[in-house]
């Protein structure tokens, strides 16, 4: 992982912390093709998840739930790569900027999408529940809080459950660019 926190070889975890890095290596996260790597060559996590070593129940939990957003979500492939790469700007997060920019090329972004993305801006989109999504997470991070337009707005073009699904994955994100800055020194 580099930064402040040594990265664990496997061989160095206990149980709880190998059931962990089980959860993240072996899960949905490893299934199909990969976009970026979640360990290094030696096998020490990278990114955010290494730090999820230090609480294994914690850790666990939190892994879970991001595969949950991914996943387990309505939100397209497209929107939901926008959303994260509109937290990672936010954020200014290398780290999740450089995995989920891999991500969504694979789910179709194109370079001018993820350039207006990268700058914080909304990006030309013809879809309506992209740019709903697209709009209702940059609200959400510049402001905390979606207006009775936008909230409506994005749950006609998602449904309250996306709306839901979106509200948890820009928390999610959000967390992940924070541990990112504390654990890794990932600077803003």
């Amino acid at each position: 992982m580099g930064g402040r926190l040594a990265g664990l070889l496997p061989g160095e975890l206990n149980d709880e912390q190998t059931e962990v890095y089980r959860a993240i290596t072996g899960g949905p996260r490893a299934a199909g093709p990969q976009a970026f790597a979640l360990a290094d060559e030696e096998g020490r996590l990278r990114g955010p998840f290494n730090a999820m070593l230090l609480s294994p129940t914690v850790g666990l939990a939190v892994q879970a739930l991001g595969a949950a957003v991914r996943y387990g979500s309505v939100l397209d492939d497209r929107a939901r790569e926008m959303a994260v790469l509109a937290v990672a700007a936010q954020w200014n997060s290398a780290f999740e900027r450089e995995a989920h920019e891999a991500v969504g090329r694979a789910a179709g972004l194109t370079e001018p999408e993820m350039a207006a993305l990268r700058t914080g801006a909304v990006p030309e989109l013809a879809d309506p529940a992209e740019r709903a999504v697209v709009r209702a997470a940059c609200a959400m991070l510049r402001r905390g809080a979606l207006s009775d337009e936008e909230y409506a707005d994005v749950a006609s073009a998602v449904g309250e459950r996306g709306l839901f699904e979106l509200t948890t994955l820009v928390g999610y994100y959000s967390a992940l660019a924070l541990q990112l800055r504390v654990f890794a020194g990932e600077g803003p």
